[in-house]
């Protein structure tokens, strides 16, 4: 208020005669009145018809989000030039008016009076107004626009197109800029590393940063990671459960002293947690001295991610405690550890007092995660009242979670109404045709999961292929159920076989209720023998000393088989198996899983 109020002063007292004073002032303003009347000023000097005060009055309006002013003092100008016209494209695009940033950029193209055409300046400011509105024909005329005016090699550009491309699910057009340009710079790689994330090809975004720390390439000799593509490449190696390539970047980041920017370090936490580590996440929690409220986030997520539900509520009170301020992850997080725990009188409390004490309306994930710790705890009646409770729609994640519990509980008049439900709203996931195929397989009715499987032929759907990746000596390996593709097949089929009969003689007998039911009993046991899973952990015995923990990862929920091998596998090799699956971690030992079963 103070620097308003000294402004609004020095305009009262002086009345500016030249153009730099104009602009001086301008640059000065801290208000939209005190622009509204420097404007009154210059018109009533005469100046409105200069192009460096009409340019600079722009920039300003937008500034402070006074689109229809900005819009209306350009349009009004005679001649605008170039400059003037980056400012309006520029101003419109950042101000969440990308449509209008587009239509500007056509009518100002289309306009004889302008004898300069756009610059990289201009096509650095549209592009991104193309990607944020996912125009996938102006952004490949765009693209052609600038191949035409030369400017290819221009890395803001270059950067924008990429981005573009990938908003546009064009991976592959957004890799060939990438290829393409002449030289490379930081921006340009955080972009595609950051591209490559979000599309989930985590392998693809590992290999570009490698190749920006190696510099062996000449396009990439001056480019180094900075805390943006540092923070990327962390991301991907959670998804992946790379630990080995994510301690490797914890040791670029202390060397390039990146540990002291919260976004890495939050980053950090996330990736270890992940991986399995959160035993390293939580010391690296304790060692930032100015917790932000995502970093609290992370590491709630990561306990309730291993299962560690109390942990999770005595981190979540100490951020109550705090005074962080809460926001819908952080429910969000508190939520998933309660449901992965059982613990559903934590949950309700919490859930209750997210509106009635913090002021948050609860979304639909708050909603799916009420369901999951409901109906994970067997209590389906009480979670279908809850689900009749919700106003409108309950969506598509309401009932998918509601189904998963009826998988679990065996219930299959409460799973057949889910899955009317999600079939008509989702129709296109093979997921829940697989998920109730498996509830009728499970409760013998081999006719009724016949016909679910028939629905889904009929529709073309095709499921997701199982894999499970490990990591040994920081090299991924990756199966699939029933490969031979991998160079130790022999030994790993082997292994499985001399394995399964010290299992059997443990007690071990194979779960093939879900098995497809047209199959002999002894042809189902042959099926889940060879599990991705269990691909996985033969190799890791194989390729490890004894006493070495073995960790996979699953990108699919683990069935019930190779989960009951799993906790036989780690009582005869007195080995701990570490498993991350889509919904959480499993850790076996002597013939125990921490889920307690529960998943």
């Amino acid at each position: 208020m103070a620097a308003a109020g000294a402004v609004t002063t020095v305009a009262a007292s002086y009345v500016p005669r030249t153009r730099d004073s104009f602009l001086h002032l301008l640059s000065k303003a801290v208000t939209l009145s005190h622009l509204t009347e420097l404007h009154a000023q210059l018109l009533h000097n005469g100046f409105q018809s200069d192009i460096a005060t009409t340019t600079k009055l722009t920039h300003r309006l937008f500034d402070f989000s006074a689109v229809h002013h900005a819009r209306s003092l350009f349009f009004s100008f005679p001649e605008p030039d170039r400059f003037l016209c980056n400012v309006l494209v520029k101003g419109l695009a950042s101000n969440e008016s990308p449509r209008s940033a587009i239509a500007a950029f056509k009518r100002l193209r289309e306009r004889k009076s302008i004898d300069l055409g756009p610059d990289n300046f201009t096509y650095a400011f549209v592009i991104p107004a193309a990607a944020s509105v996912g125009d996938v024909k102006v952004g490949i005329s765009l693209h052609g626009q600038v191949i035409v005016g030369g400017f290819c090699s221009d890395l803001f550009i270059g950067s924008a197109l990429i981005d573009l491309y990938f908003k546009l699910g064009r991976d592959d057009m957004a890799r060939k800029v990438f290829d393409e340009m002449p030289e490379r710079d930081a921006v340009l790689c955080n972009t595609m590393v950051s591209g490559l994330g979000r599309s989930s090809r985590f392998e693809d975004s590992i290999g570009i940063f490698r190749r920006m720390v190696s510099g062996d390439e000449m396009q990439m000799s001056n480019v180094s990671p900075n805390p943006v593509t540092i923070t990327s490449i962390l991301s991907a190696c959670a998804q992946l459960g790379a630990l080995s390539l994510g301690q490797w970047v914890h040791g670029l980041i202390k060397s390039n002293k990146f540990d002291s920017n919260i976004y890495v370090s939050t980053a950090l936490i996330d990736m270890y947690a992940k991986c399995g580590s959160i035993v390293e996440a939580r010391r690296l929690f304790e060692s930032i001295p100015n917790k932000n409220d995502v970093t609290w986030n992370a590491m709630i997520s990561g306990y309730g991610l291993h299962g560690h539900g109390q942990e999770a509520l005595k981190l979540f009170h100490e951020m109550v405690s705090s005074g962080t301020p809460l926001t819908r992850i952080t429910f969000l997080s508190i939520l998933h550890a309660c449901s992965h725990s059982g613990l559903v009188k934590e949950g309700e409390q919490i859930f209750k007092s997210m509106k009635r004490d913090h002021g948050f309306e609860p979304i639909s994930e708050h909603n799916a995660c009420m369901v999951d710790i409901l109906g994970r705890a067997g209590k389906l009646k009480e979670a279908l009242d809850f689900i009749e409770g919700i106003p409108g729609d309950p969506g598509t994640p309401i009932w998918s979670t509601l189904l998963g519990a009826c998988m679990v509980h065996k219930d299959t008049n409460v799973a057949r109404m889910a899955s009317e439900k999600l079939f008509e709203s989702d129709p296109g996931n093979m997921g829940y045709y697989v998920l109730m195929s498996n509830i009728y397989s499970s409760d013998k009715n081999y006719p009724g999961a016949a016909f679910v499987r028939q629905v889904a032929k009929k529709r073309n759907l095709s499921k997701t292929p199982g894999c499970t990746l490990i990591e040994i000596h920081q090299k991924p390996h990756v199966f699939k159920a029933g490969d031979w593709s991998h160079p130790l097949s022999r030994a790993i089929y082997a292994e499985l076989e001399r394995l399964n009969g010290k299992m059997k003689e443990a007690g071990y007998q194979a779960e093939t209720m879900t098995s497809l039911h047209d199959v002999e009993e002894e042809e189902k046991e042959l099926m889940v023998n060879v599990h991705s899973e269990k691909l996985a952990i033969a190799f890791g015995l194989l390729s490890t000393e004894p006493g070495t923990e073995i960790r996979i990862f699953k990108n699919l929920r683990i069935c019930l088989d190779c989960h009951t091998a799993s906790k036989y596998i780690s009582r005869v090799t007195q080995r701990v198996i570490v498993a991350r699956d889509a919904n959480r971690f499993h850790r076996f030992e002597d013939g125990v899983c921490s889920c307690g079963d529960y998943w």
